[in-house]
């Protein structure tokens, strides 16, 4: 048995000991008639062996930096799956019950998830810089006191920028979406909704950093009940908010936004009241201690991450205005291709959301084999899922298109799109994974230029030049080559950043092209 060093405190007190910077504090039952002599001498060394944990940790916190790397990313993702299919379930609702309303509900919905997907990137980003705090921090082994400390300090800024956030908002909603085309009935309907919206989303944020806690700790699962219980409640109070049932009033798209903001109070609420209760979230002593470097902390990884996850949006918003100089049965079924692709996606979003705390608790352990491991176990992973969906989507492209399509001719352009596009989401994988990665290990720069890159310099002009000369088919070829290419860059990226080893000349030689890198 291994044996390391710890220093105890007073044995009245609570840590019953503390580890020095580069030692690891592990989980299981401190027995102290195990090491009763050790507590007469106060202040001597004793040894104590991997399975010490003192009476303030929790026994849900799992370790990360033990046992086989992709047993690890499994029981951290697999779970996540669930999650994030939820809250896809949620924007796949709204827009179902609302477009029932009529056609100007549905093309409220149609400016307005644009707009909230991009600010909801805030709570993305935030998420991923708490993660990456946290998760370091536990697996160097700081106390629980440190990251307690720290998860409240991520809290706590979440909560002040969503508020400025939403404030902004609902100030300038209505120059912003009648800058983007919102007029007469759309615009009134897009009045009912955003406020209400607005209000919700500083719920969000919290609900997302609490989430953030449980994953940096090793538990997906309660953070991905968090998103099932929001979603669950959201999609139940939709039809009976939107149309009256049950007694209630007919809100319509205020009802939606209703629904919405009830499912993320009741969320953050229980999810708070778990963190706080398993000991990963509590008052401590100078609570306001360290606060700049936290927020430095969270917001040197959080900033690029956010900036990341609103690019896609962005993008995706003008590739579709490309879509749209083919023809309206091509932008249909552009749309209905992209809502079976996210579908499809789940899985490695799911990983995605599962690396981060993996590659974040070793890299901190500065077990960095793992951390290679890991990413290279996921980087199989996208390959192997990529083929299985790839073969999925061919042999099924025509009547998975014609359950989302409206027409036969939005069906032919959806189902051309998953034949092709389908065959290259393993790079779409990569990227996200990638991402993901680097983002835990403090990299946010290299996630965001990756992901800034597969946007305005692959997709979108490839996109319009393909449009301008191929038509749909050119569109298509470019979301291949997109996905392609940025595959290939992730794998550069993570060799760049260490997270991976190899030593194949393309992935090395494009790195020599870099002068310097962090």
């Amino acid at each position: 048995m291994t044996e390391k060093s710890y220093t105890f405190q007073d044995v009245a007190r609570t840590p019953l000991y503390t580890a020095g910077p580069t030692e690891r504090i592990r989980t299981g039952p401190l027995l102290l008639s195990d090491y009763l002599p050790c507590f007469h001498n106060k202040g001597l060394d004793c040894p104590l062996p991997d399975q010490a944990q003192s009476e303030n940790d929790t026994s849900d916190r799992s370790d990360l930096t033990q046992g086989p790397v992709w047993r690890a990313l499994a029981a951290m993702s697999a779970p996540m799956s669930f999650g994030i299919f939820a809250v896809l379930s949620v924007g796949l609702a709204d827009a179902y019950f609302l477009g029932q309303l009529g056609g100007t509900e549905l093309a409220a919905v149609g400016f307005i998830y644009p707009v909230t997907t991009a600010v909801t990137s805030l709570s993305i980003g935030l998420s991923a810089g708490a993660n990456a705090a946290l998760s370091q921090g536990v697996g160097r082994g700081d106390g629980a006191e440190a990251t307690q400390r720290l998860g409240l300090h991520a809290i706590g800024l979440g909560l002040v920028l969503s508020t400025l956030i939403a404030l902004a908002v609902w100030a300038i909603y209505p120059l912003l979406f009648g800058a983007l085309g919102a007029g007469g009935d759309v615009s009134g309907r897009i009045t009912e909704y955003i406020p209400v919206w607005a209000l919700s989303f500083p719920f969000l944020v919290v609900m997302m950093i609490t989430n953030a806690v449980f994953r940096a700790h090793g538990d997906s699962l309660t953070s991905a009940w968090i998103m099932v219980l929001a979603a669950v409640v959201n999609v139940g109070l939709d039809p009976l908010l939107i149309f009256g049932m049950w007694g209630l009033p007919e809100l319509g798209m205020t009802g939606a936004a209703i629904a919405t903001l009830s499912g993320r109070i009741l969320a953050v609420v229980i999810a708070l009241y778990i963190a706080w209760r398993r000991g990963l979230l509590g008052w401590c002593g100078s609570l306001l201690a360290g606060a700049l470097a936290s927020t430095k902390k969270i917001l040197n990884v959080g900033l690029p991450a956010a900036f990341s996850n609103a690019i896609n949006p962005a993008g995706m918003a003008l590739v579709t205005a490309a879509v749209a100089t083919v023809g309206e049965a091509a932008v249909a079924g552009f749309g209905a291709a992209t809502r079976i692709q996210s579908m499809a996606l789940v899985p490695l979003l799911a990983l995605s959301s599962g690396i981060g705390p993996v590659i974040g608790q070793n890299w901190g352990a500065e077990k960095h084999d793992r951390t290679r491991e890991a990413t290279a176990n996921a980087f199989w992973f996208c390959i192997g899922y990529g083929i299985l969906i790839a073969v999925v989507l061919g042999v099924f492209a025509e009547p998975l298109a014609a359950i989302f399509a409206s027409g036969e001719d939005d069906a032919r352009y959806a189902a051309t799109y998953l034949r092709f596009v389908g065959a290259s989401l393993f790079g779409y994988g990569l990227v996200v994974t990638a991402n993901a990665a680097m983002n835990a290990r403090d990299k946010a720069v290299w996630s965001m230029s990756l992901s800034l890159s597969r946007i305005f310099v692959i997709y979108l002009p490839l996109a319009w030049i393909g449009a301008m000369t191929l038509g749909y088919a050119g569109i298509v070829a470019a979301a291949v080559l997109a996905n392609v290419i940025a595959g290939w860059a992730s794998i550069v990226s993570a060799r760049g950043t260490d997270l991976l080893k190899t030593d194949n000349v393309f992935i090395k030689f494009p790195l020599n092209l870099i002068p310097a890198r962090s």
